[in-house]
């Protein structure tokens, strides 16, 4: 038995020195020396700063990690870390998420992003109350991933009523009702941008986007 566990203690200490070797070697030669945050308004740089270890390598530092840490705050949509190996900075340029929908539900108000999560505050959205009740706030949320995954960029939710629900999109007004269609939306992008001049576009019909006035621009799943 002592035969076979004393290679193996020393394998064991050549590789823990072995390791502790290297990361002294790498942080004498490439330490971090600073962290630049950008694009962070909602997220505290402190945060930032403090996810990032400690004598810090840049040969060592693991940027899934770190990008890992920072996603589980609710601002943080997405996170690109980046190197400089003459000065030593890393770059975390931040991805926020923005407010859409200000719902009171039973008299709770609650604040949303265009892909479902909900946020801790406004952020000084200035996004006006809209009153609905549970079920409504599942689609309008449900509807709003559609829309995010198919690439629209939802601005706000402007209203909810009898006759669908309308958004803000690109500065002009999108109508829905309970569901929005995949097809719907990746067409409503290139609808829009064909129709320069229209105020508003309705997905309220199944597999079409119509152009205010009543004209039907596009059949998405066609």
């Amino acid at each position: 038995m002592i035969r076979v566990l004393r290679p193996l203690c020393i394998s064991v200490a050549v590789a823990v020195l072995t390791a502790i070797a290297v990361y002294i070697v790498s942080y004498l030669a490439y330490p971090v020396t600073g962290i630049k945050v950008e694009q962070a308004r909602m997220l505290p740089q402190t945060e930032v700063w403090n996810a990032v270890p400690d004598r810090a390598s840049l040969l060592t530092l693991n940027s899934t990690l770190l990008e890992r840490r920072l996603k589980a705050n609710p601002w943080v949509e997405g996170v690109a870390v980046s190197r400089d190996w003459r000065s030593g900075i890393v770059t975390v340029k931040v991805e926020e998420r923005s407010p859409v929908l200000r719902g009171a539900v039973n008299g709770r108000e609650t604040v949303f992003a265009a892909d479902g999560t909900e946020l801790p505050k406004l952020g000084g959205s200035g996004l006006q109350v809209v009153k609905l009740d549970e079920n409504r706030l599942e689609e309008i949320l449900e509807a709003g991933k559609t829309l995010v995954r198919n690439g629209v960029e939802v601005e706000s939710v402007t209203g909810v009523g009898p006759g669908g629900v309308e958004v803000l999109v690109d500065g002009r007004r999108v109508i829905f009702s309970s569901v929005v269609e995949a097809g719907q939306a990746r067409a409503l992008p290139e609808v829009m941008a064909e129709n320069p001049g229209a105020p508003s576009f309705d997905l309220r019909s199944p597999e079409r986007v119509v152009v205010a006035g009543g004209r039907t621009a596009g059949e998405p799943d066609g």
